[in-house]
């Protein structure tokens, strides 16, 4: 593996991990309210976009935080719905 995968999956990394303790939070407080549903659907679309650009030019430090971010963007969306 070289160098700039090595940093992209560092930075993936980060980034991915960086949405964790919102997902934790929400999880914990059974709130979702402060989130705005368009912004958590255009993220997702982003996020969606972003690993369909990913798989295409089949690149893991795209692939893998995305797919990752997608999962946990969406489990927010659910709890948004659940805890209305």
């Amino acid at each position: 593996m070289d160098f700039l995968t090595i940093l992209g999956l560092i930075a993936g990394t980060l980034t991915t991990i960086s949405f964790l303790p919102q997902v934790i939070k929400t999880w914990q407080s059974k709130s979702a309210k402060d989130f705005s549903f368009g912004m958590l659907v255009t993220f997702s679309l982003g996020v969606f976009l972003w690993l369909v650009y990913g798989i295409g030019k089949n690149e893991l430090p795209i692939i893998l935080p995305n797919f990752v971010t997608l999962v946990l963007n969406s489990l927010i969306i659910l709890l948004k719905f659940k805890y209305r």
